[in-house]
């Protein structure tokens, strides 16, 4: 089926359009910028759904990206998976003990780029204007690229339309005036559907959410503010400016704008990558720094393989570790020139490892990730690189 929007008509521009309205005494001059229209792709348990599409076996059942081992995570979880409450970032023994009929599949990291390319060549027929989150959602910005004649509710749907007919997945939308909206919107009306906040709606739907829902706060800022007795957007919004700022810092003048559903950040095209990493967890835990040392190793090699990849390198170098008990630490080195060689990296994790030994308890898990990029934003890679085994 061909959508006659799959190439957009570029005749009219809207801005220029309300612009003239304005200083023609017809419209408002405030009002001479018209409403964002912003879509916000999500698909539908991404990794799982592209392991059930290529193994007709698994579709319907419930399965987990990852490995089943003891010490394997789960990386993306089916839907029938979710059902028993097993999802991302759990242990694949608790993931398990939820559901004993879990079936594991080994990540396929190659296959979920190439399909991620797929999604993205598809949301380009629509706009230029495209904002990659990781390698199965993105913002696109069609405020200046509608068809004549189409909505953003319709180009939303029509996306949604070509990513299944030529990839066999599905993807859930969230179409809005602004960012945060348009993610709030996406996760409505899951799997395989869409959702609309027009501007009426936007501040009425912030007030009756739990903050714990919003994008931009974590677990540990969910907690807190529900320690200063904010459950709700409404309870945000009635905060003072002043006393968000002392509780909140930096953050408060964001929280203070979501809870009137306003979000002034552009969709950027863009937008610059600010860290590359890898981590393992491993079967045994780790005693001896040669042994650390040795697995080190490997996690640094796809590192440096993906910055020689992106043509990204950066001054700074943080290790993660992760203990038996689950405790983390990290330790970061930032130097004053860009890692030229991956042997210069290793010597930075080295030497952030080495003070770590030796170590109260066994380490389960090690990461490097490398950030502080010298690069021009147009240069820089806009997907994720944040890989974990």
């Amino acid at each position: 089926m061909v959508y006659r929007w799959q190439r957009p008509i570029y005749k009219i521009n809207p801005t220029r359009i309300w612009t003239a309205l304005a200083q023609a005494g017809m419209v408002a001059a405030e009002s001479a910028e018209p409403m964002r229209k912003i879509i916000h792709i999500d698909m539908d348990a991404f990794f799982a759904s592209v392991e059930q599409r290529d193994t007709p076996a698994l579709r319907g059942k419930p399965v987990a990206v990852g490995y089943g081992r003891e010490r394997g995570v789960v990386a993306a979880a089916s839907y029938e998976a979710r059902k028993f409450g097993v999802h991302s970032a759990m242990p694949s023994v608790t993931a398990l003990r939820k559901c004993p009929d879990l079936i594991f599949a080994a990540p396929r990291f190659e296959v979920y780029r190439a399909v991620s390319q797929q999604i993205h060549a598809i949301f380009a027929q629509f706009t230029p204007l495209i904002e990659p989150l990781s390698l199965d959602e993105a913002y696109l910005d069609v405020t200046d690229h509608l068809a004549e004649g189409v909505t953003a509710t319709e180009t939303a749907q029509a996306i949604r339309t070509l990513i299944c007919s030529q990839t066999d997945l599905t993807a859930s939308a969230g179409v809005s005036y602004n960012k945060f909206l348009a993610k709030l919107a996406s996760g409505q009306n899951k799997p395989d559907g869409q959702f609309v906040i027009t501007p009426k709606q936007g501040p009425a739907f912030v007030e009756n959410l739990a903050v714990s829902k919003f994008h931009g706060v974590g677990p540990a800022t969910a907690s807190k503010m529900r320690r200063l007795g904010i459950e709700t957007g409404r309870d945000l919004k009635a905060c003072p400016a002043e006393s968000l700022k002392i509780h909140f810092g930096k953050a408060a003048s964001y929280y203070y704008a979501i809870a009137r559903g306003v979000d002034e950040r552009p969709v950027r095209a863009d937008r610059e990558r600010k860290s590359i990493g890898a981590e393992k967890t491993f079967l045994e835990d780790l005693v001896t720094l040669e042994a650390a040392t040795a697995m080190l190793s490997s996690i640094i090699d796809k590192v440096w393989r993906h910055c020689e990849t992106a043509r990204l390198f950066g001054r700074s170098v943080t290790l993660k570790v992760k203990y038996a008990d689950f405790q983390i630490v990290t330790r970061s080195h930032t130097g004053v020139a860009p890692l030229a060689s991956r042997d210069e990296v290793e010597r930075q994790a080295l030497a952030l490892l080495a003070p770590l030994f030796p170590a109260r308890l066994g380490i389960r898990l090690l990461g490097v990730t490398v950030s502080g990029f010298e690069l021009a934003p147009a240069q820089a890679d806009q997907l994720s690189f944040e890989l974990k085994d």
